[in-house]
């Protein structure tokens, strides 16, 4: 073997762990600069996600499940009908449990059972969301819960809150450069940071009564915040 296809993995084992990871910033001669900067865009939510719940009471557990299956079919029957897609439509949850009397001293006594189940629904059309849930309820919902805001396909604003936050901090590293008396000679490293979602904003679950008082039901999209950060070294001269 020759003396150069020794000395070659020699000199790479030799090499410090550090050296290896950030290559581009040992050879750095100029001043190192780190700057942290984030990049915003504002866009109204596209979709709205709503929970549409059944509760049944009954004195038997056959009957309580009984009673809140036809009703929950009605639901999702309802919810098909006003043109949202099945794959929009989710069960998230079933229950039965039995109701109690208590009395003092006595143990407590099973006097019915209450079935219940939720589905979760998305919409697509947000405007159309609100006198759906009116219909839910004509249909034997008697809970509702929601609206979560949402946007379906961030990531092309996410891309835009990207852009910004390198514009952004490429100007602050020209800005601390001039303060130095320096210059910026060139970005020797970029990691993404934190991504800052938008906060979702439900309303607290209603009974059926207070729904009924709450007819022509309307949903107001709004704005929400996509924030990216990013954290850039540069190397000033």
């Amino acid at each position: 073997m020759s003396k150069l296809g020794v000395a070659a993995p020699l000199a790479l084992a030799l090499m410090s762990p550090a050296a290896a990871q950030e290559p581009a910033k040992a050879f750095m001669t100029g001043t190192r600069l780190d700057v942290v900067a984030s990049g915003e865009v504002n866009a109204v939510p596209d979709v709205a996600t709503v929970g549409a719940g059944v509760v049944s009471q009954a004195e038997t557990a056959a009957a309580a499940m009984s009673d809140n299956a036809r009703r929950t079919a009605a639901t999702v029957a309802t919810i098909r009908k006003a043109g949202v897609a099945d794959r929009d439509i989710q069960t998230t949850s079933i229950s039965l449990s039995p109701q109690y009397r208590y009395a003092e001293n006595k143990p407590p006594v099973i006097i019915g059972y209450q079935a219940s189940s939720r589905v979760s629904v998305r919409f697509r059309d947000i405007k159309a969301a609100g006198p759906i849930l009116d219909s839910l309820v004509a249909a034997g919902a008697n809970q509702i819960d929601g609206p979560t805001l949402s946007i379906d396909k961030p990531e092309p604003l996410l891309d835009q809150a990207r852009k910004k936050a390198i514009v952004a901090a490429r100007e602050r590293a020209a800005l601390y450069a001039g303060a130095a008396g320096l210059r910026v000679k060139r970005i020797v490293a970029i990691s993404e940071g934190s991504f800052e979602s938008p906060m979702p904003r439900p309303m607290p679950m209603m009974s059926m009564a207070r729904v009924k008082e709450a007819a022509d039901s309307s949903i107001e999209a709004g704005e929400q915040k996509l924030a990216i950060s990013v954290s850039v070294t540069f190397e000033l001269e």
